[in-house]
């Protein structure tokens, strides 16, 4: 972590609802300004948001991360006993600790069958369906020997828009494997984030009104398994007891301070779809206006 790396240590967290003020002098300053807060992290931050070196709230990311890929590959045993999987790839990077740890607890090899360019930026933020489609083959290049004529379980974090996963499980296929199964160490992903994730809406989100078996068709691959949230859960809590309560709406719909409606999301997905609009327009003149300047 940033603060780490400079000598900086950890005092305490700050508290649900709390201020902190440190002025010029250095004198620290701290009050309560909510009525009987409680503590709900964001687990979409354990998830993937969050370095895996990360210590939020007592919990370390990269063990909830182990416990992630444990959990799914539970799943993964009582779902599909007769699976005949040759080996376990990792979507990088945060994906890894997960996909490690259900390989050892699987038995089954597991393999980095992906290199990823550090230069190409989270493609599920990226605007423009195209644009994220091009990133992706920009970001990930195929180890094509650890997929040639292999039945291959890919596991990354979580499934958002689909764009990404759809075209994974193609360059696996190009790259020789035989069968591509999917893995998601979170649950689907099924309503937008209103606290500060930047999330497309419902409507571009892959797992809003499919089931699994509609997203696994529509990403193309053979097989594919979800985290449960209550294992996503469990799994978190399990790095500190102390905190079992979580903000996990975009799982869920469950917005935690209850003023989110139905009528809310309605109106910052269209305000959403029309700034996008507008930058699709702005870009359309930009190019128009070099074209005819030179």
């Amino acid at each position: 972590m940033a603060l780490d790396t400079l000598g900086f240590k950890l005092l305490r967290d700050i508290a649900p609802g709390e201020a902190v003020f440190i002025d010029f002098d250095g004198n620290f300053h701290s009050q309560q300004c909510a009525k009987n807060p409680t503590l709900n992290p964001c687990i979409f931050e354990y998830v993937y948001l969050a370095r895996p070196d990360s210590v939020i709230d007592g919990i370390s990311v990269y063990e909830t991360r182990l416990n992630m890929g444990e959990n799914l590959a539970d799943k993964i045993a009582r779902t599909w006993p007769q699976a005949d999987i040759d080996v376990v790839i990792p979507i990088p990077d945060s994906s890894r600790p997960s996909a490690l740890q259900l390989a050892n607890r699987l038995g089954i090899p597991f393999r980095e069958g992906f290199v990823k360019n550090r230069y190409i930026g989270r493609t599920f933020i990226m605007p423009g369906q195209e644009m994220r489609k091009k990133s992706v083959r920009q970001k990930l290049n195929a180890v094509n020997v650890e997929f040639r004529n292999k039945n291959v379980l890919l596991v990354d974090d979580s499934i958002v828009r689909g764009t990404t996963s759809r075209e994974i499980v193609q360059m696996a296929r190009d790259a020789g494997a035989r069968k591509v199964y999917f893995a998601s160490a979170a649950p689907p992903v099924r309503f937008p984030n209103v606290y500060g994730i930047d999330m497309p809406s419902r409507r571009e989100l892959i797992a809003t009104g499919r089931s699994d078996e509609e997203i696994c068709c529509e990403i193309g691959a053979d097989g594919l398994v979800y985290q449960d949230l209550d294992s996503l859960k469990a799994a978190v809590s399990k790095a500190n007891q102390k905190v079992q309560h979580f903000e996990a709406s975009c799982f869920n719909g469950d917005y935690i301070t209850g003023d989110i409606t139905p009528e809310y999301l309605d109106e910052i997905e269209a305000e959403r779809e029309n700034g996008n609009a507008n930058k699709t327009d702005d870009v359309g003149q930009m190019d128009l206006n070099l074209a005819i300047n030179g």
